[in-house]
C-alpha cells in the first residue's frame, strides 16, 4: 500500500513539475504568490510579521491557494488527456491512487507556503531586524504548520471530489472557484448583516477566548472534516464507474 502511494506520488509530481509544463513555467507562476506574501507584505509590516498571532490565519489560508490551482486537473486532467482507462487498469489499488493524488498536492501546496514564510522571514531580517535575527517563535510555527497541512488536506479532499465528477479541467476548476469564493465571502458578508450588538459580542467573544483552546477548536474541526471528506471520497471512487463516466 505505501508502495503503491509512493509510485503515485511519483508520478504527480513529476507531471506536476516537468510535463504540465516546463520546471521555468512553474517557477513564474509561483513568482507572483512568493513576491506579495513573501516580500511586499513582510516588508510592509516590518517585525510584527514574525510577532503577530494573525500570522496563523496566514499560514493556514495560503495552502488552499495553491491546491485549488492544481486539484482539479487530478482526475478530471486524466480524463482530458484520455490516461484515465491506463491509470486505472494498472495493478495500483484505488486507495493508493486516490492518497497518492491527494497527498502530491497537499505536498505542493505545504510545501509552497513553507517556502513563501521562509521568504518573508528572510525580508523582515532584511528590511526591518535592527541587527537582531528574527524568527517566528515556536508556537507560531508548529502550530502554522499544523494548519497549513489541515487546510491543505481540506482543499485537496475537496477539490479531488469535484474532480472525480468533472468532465473537463476547466469545469472542474469553475466550480472549485466558485466554491472557494463563496466559502470566503459568505461568512464575511453574513457577518455584516447581523446586528452591531450581535457583532460586538461575537467580536469581543473571540478576542476573549484561550488562545490554545481556540487553536484545538480549530484543529479538531478541520481534522473531522479532512477525515469526512476522504472517506467521502474513497466511496465515491471506484474503478467501473469512473471508466463508465
Amino acid at each position: 500500500m505505501i508502495t503503491d502511494i509512493c509510485t503515485v506520488l511519483w508520478k504527480e509530481w513529476r507531471e506536476l513539475l516537468f510535463q504540465r509544463g516546463s520546471l521555468r513555467s512553474i517557477m513564474l507562476s509561483l513568482l507572483p504568490s512568493v513576491v506579495l506574501f513573501g516580500v511586499l507584505l513582510p516588508s510592509q509590516v516590518g517585525h510584527f510579521w514574525v510577532e503577530s498571532p494573525l500570522l496563523l490565519g496566514l499560514w493556514g489560508w495560503l495552502p488552499t491557494l495553491p491546491v485549488t490551482a492544481v486539484i482539479a486537473d487530478a482526475f478530471a486532467g486524466e480524463r482530458e488527456r484520455h490516461t484515465l482507462e491506463t491509470l486505472l487498469a494498472s495493478p495500483l489499488s484505488e486507495q493508493a491512487i486516490l492518497f497518492g493524488k491527494v497527498g502530491a498536492v497537499v505536498g505542493y501546496g505545504w510545501g509552497l507556503t513553507l517556502l513563501i514564510l521562509l521568504v518573508g522571514l528572510v525580508t523582515v531580517n532584511v528590511v526591518d531586524s535592527n541587527g537582531e535575527l528574527l524568527l517566528y517563535p515556536l508556537h507560531i510555527t508548529l502550530g502554522g504548520v499544523v494548519l497549513g497541512l489541515l487546510t491543505a488536506t481540506l482543499a485537496a479532499s475537496a477539490g479531488v471530489l469535484v474532480s472525480l465528477r468533472s468532465a473537463t479541467v476547466r469545469q472542474a476548476a469553475q466550480q472549485l472557484a466558485f466554491a472557494s469564493i463563496a466559502l470566503t465571502w459568505i461568512p464575511i458578508f453574513g457577518f455584516s448583516l447581523l446586528p452591531s450588538q450581535v457583532q460586538t459580542s461575537l467580536s469581543e467573544s473571540v478576542m476573549n477566548a484561550n488562545a490554545t483552546q481556540l487553536f484545538l477548536i480549530v484543529v479538531l474541526v478541520l481534522a473531522v472534516l479532512d477525515a469526512g471528506l476522504l472517506l467521502v471520497a474513497m466511496a465515491r471512487f471506484g474503478r467501473s464507474r469512473l471508466i463508465l463516466d
